[in-house]
């Protein structure tokens, strides 16, 4: 869709270097159980997983915050925790990779977010979660507003990541998005189901074919189905751009003049799509601190994708295996 020349893909990649983001959004830790299946269960007709090992990572929003980081920029975290076992593991692994964690407050009224995948043989097998979706109350919704009003000043954009866990309620997001408006910064917005057309007047609105059906009530099949609803989104949202992920169809971008460009996927061997949206909004949000035009920041976010799609488990994007992919397929005939 772009063709990139080496020195301008380098200066971009470059700049990411330092950009703060500030990422407001449903916080998660993901455990993941890795074995293999040794047989059917005589209980059930369920296969039975031995455990070979063990590992936590940072989901959700903070999955997120660790693609940022992972692009050499710096994220600051805003969202809720429990007071319980999971979220001081959240916080541990926050501050062992060395990321702020003034932006986190704690709520005993609710669990820390927890999503635990099986893996066996390289195959997702079962995931559980333990969540609460319940709205935050007014008291947590003013202590978020006050740490966005404390960073706001210092950061080169905002980035919204809605999991539907109750983080991102209607009167939070209207001011979050007043105030990041009234100080010129880029919001880049990640939604879910609820609260899908809350977010007006933002710079980049990014929702998958799943939201976008249930949303609009209706299926869409056919490109001039996904034409028809990137435009409906913009006139109801009055945002700058529309990117919609459509899986391995790879994403269409709706732009202000009114330009749309359809963008194949660029996973050669898709192993799990899981966290792939996460680096999708990420880079595109770095990216478009960073000076891109919305064609070339999606460009780079589609590659992003393509890359992680390619792995078991949600393992962020780097700087490193970005560059990597252009020049293995994109210059490959460059010295």
């Amino acid at each position: 869709m772009v063709n990139f020349s080496k020195k301008r893909l380098q200066s971009l990649l470059d700049s990411f270097r330092g950009k703060k983001i500030l990422v407001l959004g449903d916080l998660m830790l993901d455990r993941y159980l890795w074995g293999t299946v040794t047989h059917i269960s005589p209980e059930a007709p369920v296969p039975v997983v031995e455990i070979e090992e063990e590992s936590i990572r940072l989901g959700g929003a903070a999955n997120v915050g660790n693609n940022v980081a992972s692009l050499k920029a710096i994220p600051i975290l805003v969202g809720v925790i429990g007071n319980d076992n999971s979220g001081r593991t959240l916080l541990s692994i926050m501050k062992e990779n060395g990321y702020l964690t003034e932006g986190i407050i704690v709520d005993s009224t609710r669990p820390t977010t927890v999503k635990t995948r099986v893996i066996a043989h390289n195959q997702h097998v079962v995931r559980t979660d333990r969540e609460s979706r319940e709205d935050i109350g007014e008291e947590i919704q003013e202590k978020i507003f006050d740490i966005l009003k404390r960073y706001l000043e210092q950061v080169d954009a905002i980035l919204i990541e809605d999991y539907n866990k109750g983080l991102l309620v209607q009167g939070l997001i209207e001011e979050v998005i007043k105030v990041a408006r009234q100080k010129g910064k880029i919001i880049t917005v990640d939604p879910k189901f609820d609260h899908f057309f809350d977010f007006k007047n933002v710079t980049v609105f990014k929702p998958n074919r799943k939201e976008i059906e249930a949303a609009l009530g209706k299926r869409l099949r056919t490109l001039e189905d996904i034409t028809r609803a990137g435009h409906l989104i913009q006139e109801k949202l009055h945002c700058r751009c529309v990117v919609i992920t459509l899986g391995e169809q790879g994403m269409a971008l709706f732009e202000e003049d009114g330009q749309v460009n359809f963008l194949p996927t660029k996973a050669r061997q898709v192993h799990d799509v899981s966290g792939a949206g996460d680096t999708v909004i990420s880079t595109l949000t770095l990216s478009l601190v960073c000076g891109a035009n919305f064609r070339e920041a999606c460009t780079l976010a589609n590659y992003a994708a393509g890359i992680v799609c390619g792995q078991v488990g949600i393992v962020p994007i780097t700087r490193e295996k970005l560059e990597e992919e252009f020049n293995n397929h994109v210059f490959p005939s460059q010295e």
